[in-house]
């Protein structure tokens, strides 16, 4: 991205100004080699967020922000419904409340090392995963209606994990207002034979261990300790968010027209938050984050019984679960006034800091847990939000190490086997079916995942916490 036009606004913080149609200013988050690094299309597509109706105070980019469909990935946009705000399904993306769970375990280093292997295996033919993975499970019509309805907690009734899971997932485990009857039948279809499963692409299964802490007083209050094993699960609602987001945006383009809406670009297309089409998208999302939810509900319980065989005296209590491909309806301070907004995250993590009373009561003085995600070869991280983020990017924060090229050039770039070598002369024990999507996600396809994070701390966006380090990776 150039940087002549920009204007620095802090050492991590660069400022597109207000030209042409645009209605507020675009803010790139980011140290100088990570804003230079990211593709121009990306910049193009900040601009043209920032010409939405009812956009409010700026278009924001995480640092880990690239190329997208109509947002860019790592994209930030608050919208206001009193003044012709609009809701954009290529604000929220195909894969929608794709997220992060993270799983205590009990364990230490030691626990794991001698079966890391055994673990591996259990887990890769335990947990469904690669492109149109199928599950055991198979909901009839009512039971599609409920889950859709009730995420994480019809999980929980179900058997799929504890009431005190549910605490500590967004917005406790059930999007509200959630409409299934504005699920297309063919997205439905496509779900049945997907709940509990991975996917492909950048979804993963990480066994991981606790490295160097960054903040010992939050790395303590989120129960994170050096040479401990966390599990880290990342995927979303699969092929119906997938439906729904093709769905909506065919009908959003097609109506854009008769709501008075010019596009920058087909990709963005949008509905008025007020607009009965707006309405009927907000419903179908909601229902896909609870797909979302559930989904990641049914894999800890899956990864729970693989550890009870392998690992009999490991414990796995839930740290936290939160999206990053999601439009919220929050409350946020504006001008020094308390405004209802439509938050659109892409590619970014709601990061709500200390005492925001969304967040669970063990973990409110400390702030939101921000699960980063990272490639195979370099960790993740857990960071905290702050209150800082509130006023520089509606409480969000990046999601993960972004992408540095394509897939399809990262498979012209390497081949899975070599990949997965390499990795396990490391230490680090890869299971897919699918080494072309191994490949695909190479370590070397994707940023610096310390620089994006450093550069969300410089920014304020959130505080680092730890780095995991992973251990063992089920791929899709």
């Amino acid at each position: 991205m150039e940087l002549k036009d920009l204007i620095r606004r802090g050492p991590c913080a660069w400022e597109i100004p207000m030209r042409g149609p645009m209605k507020v200013p675009a803010v790139v988050y980011g140290n100088e080699a990570l804003v230079r690094e990211m593709d121009d299309k990306a910049r193009e597509q900040a601009v043209n967020v920032a010409c939405l109706p009812g956009i409010v105070r700026a278009s924001y980019v995480m640092p880990d922000g690239h190329w997208g469909y109509g947002f860019p990935i790592g994209g930030v946009a608050a919208f206001d419904a009193d003044q012709g705000g609009v809701v954009s399904a290529g604000g929220v993306g195909f894969d929608v409340s794709c997220g992060v769970r993270c799983l205590h375990t009990g364990l230490r280093r030691g626990d794991v090392l001698g079966v890391q292997q055994k673990l591996a295996d259990a887990l890769f033919a335990d947990i469904p995963a690669g492109l149109g993975s199928q599950g055991a499970i198979r909901l009839n019509h009512q039971e599609m209606h409920d889950m859709l309805v009730g995420g994480a907690k019809w999980a929980v009734r179900k058997g799929w994990g504890s009431e005190a899971d549910l605490d500590r997932i967004e917005e406790g485990g059930q999007m509200l207002h959630a409409k299934p009857g504005f699920v297309s039948d063919l997205a439905k279809t496509r779900q049945r034979p997907e709940m509990g499963t991975l996917g492909s692409g950048n979804h993963y299964l990480e066994v991981q261990e606790v490295g160097e802490l960054h903040d010992a007083a939050i790395a303590d209050a989120f129960g994170l300790h050096g040479g401990d094993i966390v599990v880290m699960i990342h995927c979303g609602s699969r092929g119906l968010g997938h439906q729904i987001g093709t769905d909506y945006l065919k009908r959003m383009v097609e109506a854009a027209p008769s709501h008075g809406l010019v596009l920058p670009d087909r990709e963005l297309a949008c509905a008025p938050l007020r607009s009965e089409l707006g309405q009927q998208y907000l419903g179908a999302m909601r229902a896909a984050i609870n797909c979302a939810l559930a989904n990641r509900q049914i894999l800890t319980h899956l990864v729970r019984a693989v550890f009870a065989r392998v690992l009999p005296q490991a414990r796995l209590p839930l740290l936290y679960d939160v999206s990053h491909n999601t439009c919220k309806q929050e409350q946020h301070v504006v001008d020094g006034r308390r405004r209802e907004l439509f938050v659109h995250r892409k590619g970014a993590t709601r990061a709500f800091g200390p005492g925001h009373p969304d967040l669970p009561a063990a973990l409110r003085a400390a702030g939101q847990p921000v699960l980063i995600g990272g490639s195979m070869g370099t960790g993740s991280y857990v960071l905290a939000g702050t209150q800082a983020s509130e006023g520089l990017a509606f409480s969000s924060a990046c999601h993960g190490a972004g992408r540095a090229m394509s897939r399809h050039q990262a498979s012209k770039n390497w081949q899975g086997r070599q990949v997965v070598d390499e990795l396990a002369r490391q230490g680090i024990f890869v299971r897919s079916p699918s080494p072309r999507g191994v490949a695909e996600e190479a370590p070397g396809a994707y940023k610096d995942v310390a620089a994006v994070v450093d550069a969300a701390e410089q920014a304020g966006l959130a505080r680092k916490v730890a780095r995991l380090r992973p251990l063992v990776c089920v791929k899709g």
